[in-house]
């Protein structure tokens, strides 16, 4: 991925719906079951909602029945970090988007093969370019 971007935070606040604000770049979560890409089975790339950065791809997306999406994998290892969250009194992996620092959702180890890992993302992160 290039080099990460410097936006300040009104020029987020500008940018972004509330609820965007409040998930990307507070790290908050959106309710479970309802984001708008949980149940989306088109063909298509999902991107930072916050820079448009592509980072997962429809063909890694699985139910997880979680209640947000979730993918087995990133599009490739630069498009997304990964650091120990330990708040709300647990420990799990945050994932943000690599180029904005966008609070994306957690990874958790509980996925499907190959990777037998769960991206379980906001949709409120996420913007959806459908396969043309």
């Amino acid at each position: 991925m290039s080099k990460k971007i410097a936006v300040s935070e009104q020029q987020w606040r500008e940018r972004l719906t509330a609820e965007q604000f409040a998930v990307c770049r507070r790290k908050g979560t959106e309710p479970p079951f309802s984001g708008q890409y949980v149940d989306n089975k088109a063909s298509g790339a999902y991107h930072c909602a916050c820079c448009d950065a592509p980072l997962f791809d429809s063909a890694t997306k699985f139910d997880s029945g979680s209640g947000w999406p979730s993918y087995w994998a990133p599009r490739n290892e630069e498009v997304v970090d990964t650091t120990i969250d330990k708040s709300h009194g647990m420990e799990r992996i945050e994932v943000t988007c690599s180029h904005c620092d966008a609070h994306l959702g957690h990874r958790f180890s509980d996925g499907p093969a190959p990777t037998h890992l769960r991206y379980c993302i906001n949709s409120v992160s996420l913007t959806f370019k459908p396969e043309l």
